[in-house]
């Protein structure tokens, strides 16, 4: 979680920024353009991605011409279309952020690593984009990728499992769990907002994470990741918190 993991002598010197924003949503119907707090939620992401420094050039991801129009009243170039079939309720990021990278590679615009930055995470500050890219940079890892503490209450040497016969059996496969509070290691858990991969981990070894995965810890700030209507609340809630 620090940047004591190695160095690299490789500068990042050309970052994607990528917004993936297909048109589909089963939890909240067309939520990439839906206005959250007056102002579509793609904007949230465009303003962040737009004003962080390390990124080369941000790019919109989309299938649909709606999303891709909104895009582009955000700021956002959008200079493909996405195929359908990369558009679909089961389509991994990875082969949405391998189709962005050919594309542009095809037309002689290469990259050293990929920046996804998820518009369902409308929070997230241009110096964490910055940061996160920073430390992918000044280490030995294959990627980078936003974090928060998991609350103790929470914690993996305390969850369990219910196993065939409805026995609970610690995640970890510890026989007993750990006795006392202070003992418990820090836990983390991705928070959604950024991932910033490198360019041959995503190509040639098919991965978003690769071995060696680093994470950035986000301190406090509000947070959510709108999958369902009671997130989208969650987060109109936070906007108007942050107003007052």
């Amino acid at each position: 979680m620090s940047r004591s993991a190695g160095s690299r002598t490789a500068k990042l010197s050309r970052v994607l920024g990528l917004v993936p924003a297909r048109g589909g949503s089963k939890g909240v119907p067309r939520k990439n353009i839906r206005p959250l707090a007056g102002r579509p939620l793609l904007e949230y992401t465009a303003k962040s991605a737009l004003k962080a420094r390390r990124l080369s050039r941000v790019v919109l991801s989309t299938e649909d011409p709606e999303v891709a129009e909104v895009g582009r009243q955000c700021g956002l170039e959008v200079p493909f279309m996405r195929p359908s079939d990369l558009a679909q309720d089961a389509t991994p990021s990875l082969a949405v952020v391998q189709h962005a990278l050919r594309w542009l590679e095809a037309r002689g615009e290469c990259y050293d690593a990929a920046c996804i930055l998820e518009p369902t995470s409308p929070f997230r500050k241009a110096d964490e984009i910055d940061e996160c890219v920073a430390l992918l940079e000044e280490s030995e890892a294959d990627a980078v990728v936003t974090v928060r503490r998991v609350p103790d209450e929470f914690h993996p040497r305390w969850t369990y499992l219910q196993d065939n016969h409805g026995y609970l059996r610690l995640i970890t496969g510890d026989s007993s769990p750990v006795p006392r509070r202070q003992e418990l290691p820090p836990a983390y858990h991705r928070d959604g907002s950024v991932y910033v991969t490198r360019r041959d981990v995503a190509l040639e070894r098919n991965s978003l994470y690769g071995d060696r995965l680093l994470g950035y810890v986000v301190d406090g700030g509000p947070w959510v990741s709108i999958d369902t209507p009671a997130d989208w609340a969650r987060a109109e809630d936070l906007i108007v918190a942050r107003a007052d």
